[in-house]
């Protein structure tokens, strides 16, 4: 972590651990050059730490293969060689460096890997605060967004247009919105 890194105040120390039922990972991407695919990834774990002093640190796996747009002939395309190659590369990754503190939200900067390819990128991030839970502890909401180039991971498979353009857009918007629980 870099010495601009901040957290919330109510943001307590100890590992707040990433709670699947109540978490969405989410995507979207030009298709036909006129509407947008949409869809999840259904299977995920990650932690947030915070240190004694304050500094966070946010580690992610997800599961590529538990992606779901609803259409399974493309969910089956999208992890083939073609995009994901899942069975070689069955996992993303994320490995946070930096939070920084943008005018009442945050950046959160880190490493993020998919089909073998690791890339800095920065999700835009707003803190929801935290709640004392159901039972369970104190929850953490967070919502975060970033912007990839489908192409910077290898993923540069080309399917063009009679009439120009192509099938598959290059820029992907990825989503999170993540609720954590204090577990430790």
């Amino acid at each position: 972590m870099t010495a601009a890194t901040v957290t919330p105040a109510d943001l307590t120390p100890g590992t707040w651990t990433i709670d699947p039922v109540h978490s969405t990972i989410g995507f979207s991407v030009r298709h036909l050059m006129v509407s947008k695919v949409r869809g999840t990834f259904d299977a995920f774990t990650g932690t947030i730490t915070i240190a004694e002093d304050g500094t966070p640190s946010v580690q992610a796996e997800i599961d590529v293969t538990s992606i779901n747009t609803r259409n399974e002939q493309r969910d089956g395309h999208i992890k083939s060689a073609d995009f994901f190659d899942a069975e070689k590369f069955p996992t993303a990754t994320f490995t946070s460096t930096s939070v920084v503190e943008k005018g009442g939200d945050y950046e959160l900067t880190g490493d993020f890997t998919l089909k073998g390819v690791t890339k800095p990128v920065t999700l835009k991030m707003e803190y929801n605060g935290v709640n004392a839970g159901m039972g369970q502890g104190p929850v953490a909401g967070f919502e975060a967004s970033t912007v990839i180039n489908r192409k910077d991971f290898g993923i540069d498979i080309e399917m063009p247009l009679e009439t120009g353009g192509t099938v598959v857009g290059d820029k992907i918007t990825i989503t999170l919105e993540i609720e954590a629980t204090h577990t430790a």
